[in-house]
């Protein structure tokens, strides 16, 4: 029998799998395609897994289906998401791969222990969008002195767009001072900058996060900001256990 897998989870805070030893139903969470998700326990953890069929089709509705199970499960333990679409082949996959991972496993349990994700994107202006712009239809034509001078005009405007955010990121880590955090900045179509950033925060902080929050708002008036959360910690379990990571079907392989 194949497996879907969804995270894992510490044993101990499902006590129903201390007086079993072979998978058990989670009444009140439905997986994937409706199906019944079950506990498997794994000497000192859990892994939350749904049977699978190769029939059965892993699409968007699917991927939204797979975090709603992870989400669930968060509000019970510390969990390690698994990156959709995992799927071990039959119960010796799973336990090879749990067993030749658990001192990692157990180790980011602990370090994530408590804590939980946080969401913000941020949206600011391209300070240097139109000059580019220009700058591209004129380095097709150019040619000698001209083409070097644009290259180098080029390099000067993209540092310029890395250091405002760059000092915008910084500006939010003195803000909200996290435990960790991971960044991504990207430009969208509507000619805008906009930096994705994760918080790895102390779950009992969630309030006074949110109130930072509002005050940041406020604050940063050249910015827009969405806040989502709190989540489990996919960036960080990612950043965890790079080593142990495998994108293969049958391996555990974490969310990003």
């Amino acid at each position: 029998m194949a497996w879907y897998a969804y995270c894992i989870a510490e044993k101990q805070a499902f006590p129903e799998l201390l007086r079993h030893r072979k998978p058990i139903p989670m009444e009140t969470v439905q997986g994937i395609e409706g199906n019944q998700v079950f506990l498997y326990p794994a000497s000192d953890l859990a892994v939350i897994v749904s049977e699978h069929s190769s029939s059965e089709n892993l699409n968007q509705k699917a991927a939204v289906d797979h975090a709603r199970v992870i989400s669930d499960c968060f509000k019970m333990s510390t969990v390690l998401p698994f990156r959709f679409g995992t799927v071990f082949n039959d119960d010796d996959a799973l336990r090879r791969s749990i067993r030749s991972n658990q001192r990692q496993f157990v180790t980011n349990i602990d370090r994530l222990r408590g804590k939980a994700e946080m969401h913000l994107k941020v949206t600011l202006d391209d300070c240097c969008r139109e000059q580019i712009r220009r700058l591209i239809p004129e380095s097709m034509h150019a040619v000698g002195k001209e083409y070097l001078s644009n290259l180098r005009e080029n390099a000067t405007l993209q540092r310029e767009r890395q250091t405002r955010a760059r000092a915008v990121s910084v500006q939010m880590h003195r803000m909200f001072s996290p435990l960790a955090e991971e960044i991504t900045c990207k430009r969208t179509d509507a000619g805008k900058m906009l930096l994705d950033i994760a918080h790895l925060i102390d779950s009992k902080c969630i309030e006074r996060y949110q109130n930072k929050y509002s005050s940041a708002s406020v604050l940063m008036k050249d910015c827009q900001m969405q806040l989502s959360g709190p989540w489990p910690p996919y960036h960080f379990v990612h950043r965890l256990t790079r080593a142990a990571s495998h994108a293969t079907a049958g391996s555990p392989a974490m969310s990003a």
